[in-house]
């Protein structure tokens, strides 16, 4: 069986090097979903806890909202950090509270103290799914993604890890004979 949450985000981004009207900074809106799949037998009749589907995208994923995301070759990017450096908020202020931790994979990188996000790949809405499924391959079993920003959308569709050992009290991937990380 299957269950699923969305995830709204909102974030500014340009596509550097189009020749269209993206390769201007602009904002969006976009949705995440994101299925996952599990058995529910022995599980209190539900996939996955719920809300805790959310709470572990989130806690990554909310380094995307509210946020700037440029590709690392973007002559904006040094721009951006230049103006920050100069306002004092280069490395957070005390208000920047929505933030998730930092992270750094080979498409991404994460620098929440200052509301950016530096991508390998010019986000677009199926850049965007394969940073998120990247992310959360590991901690969750996800089946289907599907981004929607503005009239855009894209989905893709993943395989099952059903055989994988899942925390009887989260649902999450473990190891076999370990604890969960997750509770």
């Amino acid at each position: 069986m299957r269950s699923f949450t969305k995830i709204d985000l909102q974030y500014a981004h340009r596509f550097y090097g189009f020749e269209g009207e993206a390769q201007f900074l602009h904002g969006h809106s976009g949705c995440l979903t994101i299925e996952v799949e599990a058995p529910i037998k022995n599980r209190a009749n539900m996939v996955y806890p719920c809300n805790d589907i959310y709470k572990t995208a989130w806690e990554v994923l909310q380094n995307f909202d509210h946020a700037l995301v440029l590709r690392q070759d973007d002559p904006l990017l040094e721009a951006i950090l230049g103006v920050y450096e100069a306002q004092g908020i280069r490395n957070g202020v005390e208000a920047n509270r929505q933030k998730g931790p930092a992270f750094k994979t080979e498409l991404a990188e994460a620098f929440p103290e200052c509301r950016l996000v530096v991508t390998k790949e010019t986000m677009t809405v199926e850049g965007l799914m394969q940073i998120a499924y990247d992310l959360l391959k590991d901690k969750l079993n996800i089946v289907k993604m599907t981004f929607t920003s503005g009239v855009n959308g894209a989905s893709a569709e993943f395989p099952s890890k059903n055989d994988a050992e899942l925390c009887p009290c989260c649902g999450s991937e473990q190891s076999a004979n370990s604890d969960c990380c997750n509770c």
